[in-house]
C-alpha cells in the first residue's frame, strides 16, 4: 500500500495524511517483482537456468512438474558457488513448486499491483506537496477517490502476492554468491534492497491505513523517499533478470498430466500455489475495498473505516483532538476574508444570509476511505466577490487549530473558481457537526480530505 503516498501521520483533518498501500502512497511505492527474484543466474557468469523444464542429470532428482533440486543439496547448474547456505536437511526438502515458473507468473501480477500503488502514491503526494510543473484537475469530482482507493487496495493485494513470490524463490535467497563475479554481486545486492524496501513500503502503508504509527520517523516523507529506493533497485534487478523471466514464461506450467502426478507425492503443485496466490490476493483486496466502494462494505471485514460517523461521514481528526472546541463555539466567532488590499469579516449568520449552493462531493481520505455527502453553503468565488474582485490566484485557508502540519492549505486557482467549491455550513441536510468543521469548512472537488480545511479562521487570496 505510494508513494501515498502520501499523507501525514499527524495533525490531520477529515482525511488524515499518509497514503498507501503501498502505493501510498508509494507509495506510496513500486517494485515490479514480476522480474524480481524470479530465478538466479545458473553459473558464475550469470547464465540463466530453466528451472521450468531442466533435464535431469545422473545426480539430480526431478519433481513431477519440472522443478529440480540436486541430490547433494545444490541448486541446478552445478558449481560450488551455487550450493545452498542451508542445512542439508532443509536443502533436501525444497518444494518442487519453487522456481521461476511460479515466481515469474506471480511476479507479473505483483508488478502490476505495485506499479499501480507507486503511481497513485506519487499522485497523492504531488497533490499535497505540488511541484511547480504539477497540475491536478478539479473534475471529475471522483477522480482522487478512485486513485487513492486504488492505491490502498493495490498495496493490500500486493502483500499476499509478495509472500508467495518470496516463497517461490526462497532457495535462491540462500544460494552462495560468487564473490568474483561483480554482476552477480550487484544482482544479489539489488535483491536485498528491493525486497527490503518493498516490505517496508507495504508494512508501513498498511499501518498508515489504520492510523497506527509505532515508529519515530515522519511517515509521509519516508514513505515517499523509499518508493524511489525500491524503483532504483527494481531497475537494476529487472535488467539482470528479464532473460530468466522470459525463459520461464516460454514453457508451459506443467508439461503433461503424467509429469504432474509425482508432484502430488513430492508436495504442492505449481498450479495449486498459483491458485492460492490468486485467491489470497482477491480476499485481501475485498477485505479493505469496502471503505472505498460502498456496496462492498459488507465483505470488507478488515477495512479501518466502515463509512459510519457523525452525519453519516467518518471523522479522522475530531475537534477535541485539534483543540478548537471553545473557539469554534465562541459567540464572537468570525471568518476573515482578504482579497487583495480589501478585507471583510463574516459571522456565521452573515454567511448563512449569502446565496446558498449545494453540491454532492465525496470526502476522500489519503488512508483510502471515502464517503459521498451532500454539502451546502456559500460558493467560494461568490464569497470572494463579496469582498473584492477576484480575477485569479491561489487561495490560502487557515484553521482555528493553532498549529500542526495541516492547519493551513492552499487551493489552486482552478479549484477556487469551480462552481462546486463551497464554504460549507451544512452536511447532509444538517448544520455541520463540530467534528466536521463547524462553524464552516472548505469542501472542494477532487481533493484529499487532509486539504479540506475545517474550522476556518481566515481565507486569503494569494498574489
Amino acid at each position: 500500500m505510494a508513494a501515498d503516498q502520501a499523507g501525514a501521520a499527524a495533525d490531520r483533518t477529515d482525511a488524515g495524511p499518509g497514503s498507501s498501500a503501498v502505493p501510498s502512497e508509494l507509495a506510496s511505492a513500486t517494485g515490479d517483482l514480476a522480474s524480481g527474484a524470479a530465478a538466479a543466474a545458473s553459473d558464475s557468469a550469470g547464465t540463466a537456468i530453466d528451472l521450468a523444464g531442466a533435464d535431469s542429470g545422473p545426480d539430480n532428482s526431478v519433481s513431477g512438474d519440472g522443478a529440480m533440486v540436486e541430490s547433494d543439496g545444490k541448486l541446478p547448474g552445478g558449481g560450488d558457488d551455487r550450493a545452498l547456505i542451508l542445512p542439508d536437511v532443509l536443502a533436501r526438502r525444497i518444494s518442487p513448486a519453487r522456481g521461476p515458473a511460479v515466481a515469474a507468473r506471480v511476479g507479473i501480477v505483483l508488478g502490476i499491483a505495485i506499479t499501480v500503488c507507486f503511481v497513485t502514491g506519487l499522485i497523492s503526494h504531488w497533490i499535497q506537496h505540488p511541484p511547480t510543473w504539477f497540475w491536478w484537475p478539479a473534475h471529475p469530482v471522483w477522480l482522487y477517490r478512485f486513485t487513492q482507493g486504488a492505491h490502498v487496495i493495490s498495496g493490500v493485494i500486493a502483500i499476499p502476492l509478495l509472500l508467495v513470490k518470496l516463497w517461490s524463490v526462497f532457495p535462491r535467497l540462500f544460494a552462495r554468491p560468487n564473490l568474483r563475479n561483480p554482476v552477480q554481486l550487484l544482482e544479489r545486492g539489488s535483491i536485498a534492497v528491493l525486497v527490503g524496501s518493498v516490505i517496508f513500503q507495504l508494512v508501513t502503508g498498511l499501518f498508515n491505513t489504520a492510523q497506527n504509527y509505532p515508529w519515530k520517523f515522519f511517515f509521509t516523507t519516508t514513505h515517499y523517499a523509499m518508493a524511489y529506493v525500491a524503483a532504483g533497485a527494481l531497475a537494476v534487478h529487472l535488467a539482470v533478470k528479464l532473460p530468466v523471466v522470459r525463459e520461464a514464461l516460454s514453457h508451459p506450467l506443467i508439461r503433461s498430466k503424467a509429469a504432474d502426478e509425482p508432484a502430488a507425492a513430492n508436495g504442492v503443485s505449481r498450479r495449486a500455489v498459483l491458485g492460492v496466490a490468486g485467491f489470497a490476493a482477491v480476499v485481501a483486496g475485498l477485505a479493505v475495498a469496502g471503505q472505498t466502494v460502498p456496496f462492498l462494505r459488507w465483505v470488507s471485514v478488515l477495512a479501518p473505516r466502515s463509512g459510519e460517523g457523525p452525519q453519516g461521514v467518518p471523522v479522522n481528526r475530531t475537534a477535541h483532538d485539534a483543540g478548537v472546541g471553545d473557539k469554534a463555539l465562541a459567540a464572537d466567532y468570525a471568518l476573515a476574508v482578504t482579497v487583495g488590499d480589501r478585507k471583510r469579516v463574516f459571522t456565521r449568520a452573515e454567511l448563512e444570509a449569502l446565496p446558498q449552493t449545494s453540491a454532492d462531493l465525496p470526502i476522500a481520505c489519503v488512508e483510502g476511505w471515502s464517503a459521498a455527502a451532500h454539502w451546502s453553503g456559500v460558493r467560494l468565488r461568490d464569497l470572494l466577490a463579496a469582498v473584492g474582485e477576484y480575477p485569479s490566484g491561489d487561495v490560502r485557508f487557515t484553521s482555528l487549530e493553532g498549529g500542526g502540519l495541516y492547519h493551513t492549505s492552499v487551493l489552486p486557482h482552478e479549484h477556487a473558481r469551480a462552481a462546486d467549491t463551497l464554504i460549507a455550513l451544512r452536511l447532509n441536510g444538517e448544520d455541520l457537526n463540530l467534528d466536521h468543521g463547524y462553524p464552516c469548512r472548505l469542501i472542494a472537488p477532487n481533493r484529499p480530505g487532509v486539504l479540506q480545511t475545517k474550522w476556518l479562521s481566515t481565507i486569503e487570496v494569494l498574489s
